[in-house]
């Protein structure tokens, strides 16, 4: 029997974000992991798809010099090999950065496939040594992360039909694409390929793409993809699919009903993802999945199930955790920390910031303007073009910004766009929402992050500068005439 602090099952962002705060304050880690560590994520997911979204905006730039800036340059071939050679480095690189870091922070990783034996024990068995079981005298935690969605009847051959989890290690570059899924990872998926040439049909069920972002956000996100000539098809649904040889046939059916066939080289299955517990033998520690496969906290403040002493990080947690990256190295600092037995604030899911990686990019953090006024919210709704900037114009690739802030004091739900209407009403509250599309918007949410978690008022906003010219004065515009005090929109 080998005892130690704390358990930790999975070693994705959440499991070994766990350890080292864990072991940084003091307690002895166990970490067991199947797989690699870093998970999906760092393999599969975040880093070596932006790598090669990094390489698509590379493409479009060469594009976009030849035919905005004339600069004669054209793009010859995309050299898959030597494309993915680059990705794959990065992806070890980072993986070799991880690995370190559990060994400075004295973490010790076993390697092996784990199962509860009990509230307080665990059992690995694998390659790994040493195995056996092992016994927490803090506590365990459930970090095994997620899979792909699958649709029945449809399995992936990892050449026709593929998953986010193995599109980037599908052979070559097809020469079109079925996208199945109109969320972050399908919008990621269809702009990449677009950029590599291909001919892309986007699908997604809901009447709009990403379903879950602000109404606008998503209006100029499908005007920017059309622009690009990816085919969107949004309250679509696929009736049926047939394997080629050299691809497959889909029939989707329209919101009026209508049957559409298209063909395409590949058919990308992007309809979400689903917790992964086979095999965790959960009933042994008195615990159970919901409805939906997921281990929910019985105290969000502290990510515990009602068993005392197991928690759950990162794509185990229900809504209203995310399933996102850097929501998991949250849920793993609230963890540690609790474990550790020192006060740790809970994740306040509604200021992470939500972000897809697209041609345009999208990035957003706090309440929808649909959602606030649902919550019965008062509300002034700012929207500022992104070419209404300098930087803006440089840049020629549309955008926007959209505030949604709480006005105090006034009867009604109304939205207003001018800041001498927002006087008339009262007083500005605070910022609920922040709302962002356009190129490298990924990079500019970070001071929303801020303005959402710390409630400022657009006031607070205006008093600070935005560098000119840059794209994120399009932000400080925003705030400053919501503020009653804009220089460039009336």
């Amino acid at each position: 029997m080998n005892e130690t602090d704390v358990i930790i099952i999975g070693g994705g962002t959440g499991g070994y974000g766990t350890a080292l705060r864990a072991a940084a304050l003091g307690l002895r880690v166990v970490l067991a992991e199947r797989g690699l560590i870093g998970g999906t994520c760092l393999h599969r997911g975040c880093i070596p798809s932006k790598a090669m979204l990094h390489a698509a905006e590379l493409v479009d730039g060469i594009a976009e010099a030849r035919e905005r800036w004339g600069v004669r340059a054209s793009v010859d071939a995309v050299d898959w090999a030597a494309l993915t050679a680059t990705r794959d480095d990065i992806v070890a690189r980072n993986h070799q950065g991880v690995e370190g870091h559990l060994t400075q922070a004295g973490v010790q990783v076993v390697r092996g496939t784990a199962r509860l034996t009990g509230p307080h024990a665990v059992r690995i068995e694998g390659a790994g040594e040493p195995s056996g079981e092992f016994t927490a005298r803090r506590g365990i935690v459930l970090a095994t992360g997620s899979r792909p969605r699958l649709l029945p009847g449809l399995t992936p051959d990892g050449r026709r039909v593929v998953t986010s989890d193995d599109a980037l290690f599908a052979p070559g570059l097809p020469r079109s694409v079925l996208v199945l899924g109109g969320g972050a990872i399908g919008v990621e998926y269809a702009s990449l390929h677009r950029s590599m040439g291909a001919e892309v049909t986007l699908v997604e069920a809901a009447d709009r793409l990403l379903p879950l972002e602000d109404a606008e956000v998503s209006r100029h996100l499908a005007r920017g993809l059309k622009k690009r000539g990816i085919a969107v098809r949004t309250g679509s649904t696929l009736v049926d699919t047939e394997l080629l040889e050299d691809g497959i046939r889909a029939t989707l059916r329209t919101p009026r009903g209508e049957p559409v066939v298209v063909e395409a080289e590949r058919l990308l299955v992007a309809v979400g993802r689903v917790p992964v517990t086979d095999g965790l033998d959960l009933a042994a520690a008195g615990l159970a999945t919901d409805g939906r496969g997921y281990v929910p906290p019985a105290d969000w403040s502290r990510l515990e199930t009602a068993v005392p002493g197991i928690h759950v990080v990162g794509d185990l947690l229900p809504p209203p955790s995310l399933g996102l990256a850097h929501a998991s190295f949250a849920e793993a600092l609230l963890v540690a920390e609790t474990l550790a037995g020192i006060p740790s604030p809970p994740v306040d899911y509604a200021t992470v910031p939500r972000v897809t990686y697209s041609a345009p990019q999208t990035a957003s953090v706090g309440l929808t303007e649909d959602q606030a006024r649902a919550g019965g919210r008062a509300v002034v709704v700012n929207t500022m073009p992104l070419t209404a900037t300098a930087k803006g114009m440089v840049h020629g690739k549309g955008g926007m910004v959209k505030v949604v802030a709480a006005v105090d004091g006034a009867g009604g739900d109304r939205g207003l766009p001018c800041s001498n209407e927002v006087e008339s009403l009262g007083k500005t509250g605070e910022v609920l929402g922040v709302h962002l599309v356009g190129p490298h918007v990924s990079e500019m949410i970070a001071e929303s992050q801020l303005i959402v978690g710390w409630d400022a008022e657009p006031s607070d906003v205006a008093r600070h500068l935005h560098a000119h010219p840059t794209l994120s004065e399009a932000v400080g515009e925003a705030f400053l005439t919501l503020a009653g005090r804009g220089l460039h929109q009336h």
